[in-house]
């Protein structure tokens, strides 16, 4: 109780210094807010299984980010340090940074000493389809 107070009296505040168009806006931002908290403390309450307030607030964290876009994600301590663990060292593959552009594949930038780097890759260059030669039948 002490906590809906204590909400409802910085969101007065904030609505006296926020112009009229401001004040709308902050008012749905708070009312998805106290949503997110109700919907917080029911599954805390009532879920299945025992669940954290860290596994809740870090799923909530990667389904923003997630929702924003496929490439997004929160990592934790410890999944970062896993994560730093996992990219240190060798490199496989052709070592080259891309993107799409005009449906074909540029290179952002090759990565200092792979193979791409190696062929000479540059940044700005587009990666094309080499077309397979065609082997001989055999008969058999």
């Amino acid at each position: 109780m002490i906590r809906k107070i204590a909400i409802a009296g910085i969101t007065g505040v904030a609505l006296l210094v926020l112009p009229a168009g401001a004040q709308a806006a902050s008012s749905e931002t708070y009312r998805q807010l106290n949503l997110f908290g109700d919907v917080f403390e029911r599954v805390r309450a009532d879920y299945v299984e025992q669940v954290s307030d860290e596994q809740l607030i870090e799923a909530a964290i990667n389904g923003m980010l997630s929702a924003l876009d496929p490439h997004s994600s929160f990592l934790n301590a410890k999944n970062y340090r896993d994560m730093q663990v996992q990219t240190r060292g060798e490199f496989g593959g052709l070592g080259i940074e891309v993107t799409m552009e005009n449906g074909l594949v540029k290179v952002v930038s090759p990565i200092d000493d792979t193979p791409a780097f190696r062929a000479g890759i540059k940044s700005g260059d587009l990666v094309m389809r080499r077309q397979k030669p065609k082997l001989p039948s055999r008969i058999v």
